[in-house]
């Protein structure tokens, strides 16, 4: 996450409280001048080796030669800011938690023009013409579906809300390159759930920031941003 000085001048708690999760960058006239971080996480080696789930490709390769690469592979792979991330198949903890939201979500948008969907569901997002990154979030809300699928039945929209749900090996992924991502390509609203301690986040962005963040624990509601009277009871999604 970037933010000003500034801003953390003014809001030095929270955003002390949120580098236990990802690395602050802080940024002053547009330019970074310092980073952030949690001192808990001692092994920077291995919190680098846990940003990548598994990827078989050592440099950065570009989008044609990514596209080439899935087109006769049977693995579920992600590109992000030019490199390969090998999804790992998920846990129960982690199909339990998307079956319990998205029965929630199916009941809230049951009589509105939203449609749940879940991965293994392809998104492509551009940073600009020159920077693409595809993307498989765990569920997501989608307003223009028909509207967005290319001739190839893709779709080629930026979903209104993503979830990820979040594992040891894709904590940082999630927390610190997706959220950037989804901040910087037309994401209105993020949410990340962690069964490793039983938490929900979530991030609203209008024009590439943060505009607000919750954090929600068990016995608590998660709520919704930009969808009034959207609320997960976090009791119902956790496998206990």
């Amino acid at each position: 996450m970037k933010v000003s000085s500034t801003e953390i001048q003014n809001n030095f708690g929270k955003y002390l409280r949120l580098c236990s999760k990802q690395d602050i960058v802080i940024t002053k006239n547009a330019k970074i001048i310092a980073k952030l971080i949690d001192n808990a996480n001692k092994d920077i080696n291995k919190q680098n080796a846990e940003i990548k789930e598994c990827s078989n490709v050592d440099n950065k390769i570009s989008y044609d030669e990514f596209i080439k690469l899935i087109e006769n592979s049977e693995e579920r792979y992600e590109y992000i800011d030019g490199e390969i991330y090998l999804l790992s198949p998920p846990k129960i903890v982690h199909q339990y938690a998307v079956t319990k939201l998205l029965q929630n979500f199916f009941k809230f948008f049951d009589d509105k023009d939203y449609i749940p969907l879940t991965s293994p569901c392809d998104i492509t997002l551009k940073r600009d013409e020159e920077n693409i990154n595809i993307v498989q979030p765990d569920v997501m809300i989608i307003s223009d579906l028909k509207e967005k699928i290319d001739k190839r039945g893709y779709y080629m929209g930026a979903p209104s809300l993503v979830v990820e749900i979040i594992s040891e090996s894709t904590r940082n992924k999630d927390y610190i390159k997706k959220l950037d991502i989804y901040m910087c390509c037309g994401i209105e609203e993020y949410w990340i759930i962690n069964p490793l301690n039983q938490e929900v986040s979530i991030f609203q962005f209008e024009e590439k920031d943060i505009i607000n963040n919750s954090t929600s624990k068990l016995n608590e509601k998660a709520k919704s941003f930009i969808f009034k009277g959207l609320e997960v009871e976090l009791d119902n999604i956790f496998l206990k």
